[in-house]
């Protein structure tokens, strides 16, 4: 894994290259939110360009504020990169030591390992990027209905460590996976 911070971060793991959102990421995210799994997993489905195009500008506002970063998760194709999920880190704040973890995965790429890949490489880029400001643990939580999220947790480096109980929005209760900085 090779970690590149420049003006627009970069990430990659094998096969894949993680980004920040891009304009032109609207109709990949239309597209890929059509899908009912994602759907049924997604608190708000982006149904429209529209939404798209404010979930973007949102992401772009969580890296300028420095708390919630975003990544597109694409696989290069020979006229560009194609976009097969998404990896955030949110919560983070200087002197905190801890952060959380989400993600989601296009249905044409579940089941290729893209989603561990991508957790692990924005993982690991998290605690280089944050350990210097007290970052030590990230967290990954998922309902218990989500028995793949429990296979891309403990594939990334995230072991179980206890069930919670539902909480609203959550209609279920979850688990709790935790990665500790080495």
């Amino acid at each position: 894994m090779s970690v590149t911070l420049r003006a627009a971060p970069t990430v990659t793991a094998p096969g894949l290259l993680l980004r920040c959102w891009r304009d032109d990421d609207v109709d990949a995210l239309v597209e890929a939110h059509r899908d009912p799994e994602l759907r049924a997993r997604t608190r708000n489905p982006l149904t429209t360009p529209a939404q798209a195009r404010r979930w973007v500008d949102g992401n772009r506002q969580g890296w300028a504020a420095g708390r919630r970063f975003s990544f597109a998760v694409c696989e290069p194709t020979s006229d560009g990169d194609r976009v097969v999920g998404c990896v955030l880190l949110k919560d983070v704040v200087p002197g905190r030591a801890d952060a959380e973890v989400g993600y989601w995965t296009a249905g044409p790429a579940r089941g290729r390992q893209v989603a561990p890949r991508a957790v692990d490489a924005v993982s690991r880029w998290a605690f280089t990027r944050f350990a210097a400001t007290g970052l030590a643990r990230l967290e990954l939580l998922h309902q218990l209905d989500n028995p793949a999220s429990c296979r891309v947790a403990e594939k990334s480096g995230f072991p179980f460590v206890e069930v919670l109980p539902a909480r609203p929005p959550f209609p279920l209760d979850g688990h709790r996976h935790v990665r500790h900085h080495r």
